[in-house]
């Protein structure tokens, strides 16, 4: 514990030393290009801010690209001016492009920072479409699988009587048959049925049938 606490305590020492010479060397640099006043400590301010955006957004794991861009651009800041302020540019007597460097620094680190923070990574429209694409596939599967409908049932159709072969009937018969009918309905006042006249004229159902349609 107390060499992880060691640990931990030589890399805050260590950052805030780093921190606070990067810090000054900018501020330096700002003021020798004619950046005076409070305007030279924000120099600072502004790239270790977007170093802190680009780092952020790196360690997201979203469109990483643009991180490691803006990380870049923040950390050449950072040593250019390190470098700058070793004895390597006179601080007296800084050039042209440097100056104007310096006082673009301010539009290009809003940007920086803009995008960082306030753009969409775009992974992470696409990343919620197969989450959202597997909660639909899981409800589908839970939900119970829809019994076949029956289909309507249909009346079922009466079926008509086979129909019986013609029995061909002699004319006498029927002619005999007719006095027979004429005989029972004049004796009992009612039309004669067929099992009557069937016992009449002794003949078979389909003849007695038959001669009962010639009526």
């Amino acid at each position: 514990m107390r060499a992880h606490l060691a640990r931990v305590d030589a890399v805050l020492v260590q950052a805030v030393i780093a921190a606070a010479l990067s810090f000054a060397h900018l501020h330096d640099l700002a003021a020798a290009a004619g950046q005076d006043g409070w305007k030279a400590w924000a120099y600072p301010v502004s790239v270790d801010l977007l170093l802190v955006a680009a780092w952020c957004r790196l360690r997201s794991g979203d469109a990483k690209a643009a991180g490691w861009c803006w990380f870049v651009i923040a950390l050449a800041a950072s040593l250019g001016a390190n470098v700058a302020t070793a004895g390597l540019l006179d601080m007296n007597q800084v050039p042209t492009w440097l100056r104007i460097l310096v006082a673009g620094w301010p539009a290009v680190a809003f940007l920086g920072g803009t995008l960082l923070a306030h753009s969409t990574p775009l992974g992470a429209d696409k990343g919620t479409e197969p989450a959202e694409l597997g909660e639909d596939i899981e409800g589908q599967e839970d939900d119970p699988e829809p019994s076949p409908e029956e289909p309507p049932t249909r009346p079922t159709a009466v079926e008509a009587p086979p129909v019986r072969p013609a029995v061909a009937v002699p004319a006498a018969l029927v002619e005999h048959a007719r006095k027979v009918a004429a005989e029972h309905h004049t004796r009992t006042g009612t039309p004669i049925d067929t099992p009557t006249l069937r016992a009449r004229l002794g003949v078979p159902a389909p003849m007695a049938e038959a001669i009962a349609a010639h009526l």
